[in-house]
């Protein structure tokens, strides 16, 4: 089955694609050869997951999934939220999201966050929103050198690693995108 994953993340792709059962055959925006930067305009994560899967489908007339990921910082109103890539600015860099959310949360207690992945299928004329979320807490300061985006500095409840410490299988496992990936996967199995 060819299915196309509304992305030029190179990361992204890389982890959806270690999910997938290897009968799935899947495409980057880049394979169909859209370039362009799809509009993501809702108010919501799960609003964009579906305006990036809506899109594809308009115009390129091909099945395809659309995810949009952002986290969510309790002390902080749910920030960054749906502005979690370009928190910082419109340059979208992890570096200065980092620097921007640890300045943002200097001197309160209360660290505890959210990960949460909506991921939104279009396929056979039929619509599907899958979610994923990761509880977990913003460190004090950045550890490890995997993964990508806020991941250095992001501890999943009940583990001492943040997501850049973990091995990727392990961050799969327990992680929003793999959570909402699973229900993703249960769905095309069905």
């Amino acid at each position: 089955m060819k299915l196309v994953f509304a992305t030029h993340n190179k990361n992204k792709l890389k982890e959806v694609k270690a999910l997938l059962p290897h009968h799935f055959e899947i495409l980057s925006l880049t394979d169909i050869g859209c370039n362009e930067e799809i509009p993501e305009t809702a108010d919501t994560i799960e609003g964009n997951a579906i305006l990036k899967a809506n899109y594809v489908r308009d115009n390129y007339d091909l099945s395809c999934f659309a995810d949009d990921t952002g986290l969510e910082v309790a002390s902080l109103d749910g920030e960054p939220g749906v502005y979690s890539a370009r928190y910082a600015g419109e340059d979208k860099s992890s570096e200065a999201n980092i620097e921007k959310l640890l300045k943002n949360l200097d001197g309160k207690k209360d660290r505890s966050a959210r990960f949460k992945t909506a991921i939104a299928l279009t396929l056979n004329n039929s619509e599907v929103l899958f979610l994923g979320i990761c509880e977990g807490e913003i460190t004090a300061e950045k550890r490890g050198e995997g993964g990508f985006g806020y991941d250095p500095i992001f501890k999943p409840n009940g583990f001492d690693e943040t997501f850049a410490e973990m091995k990727l299988t392990q961050k799969s496992e327990i992680g929003h995108r793999g959570k909402a990936m699973r229900q993703l996967i249960e769905y095309l199995r069905e």
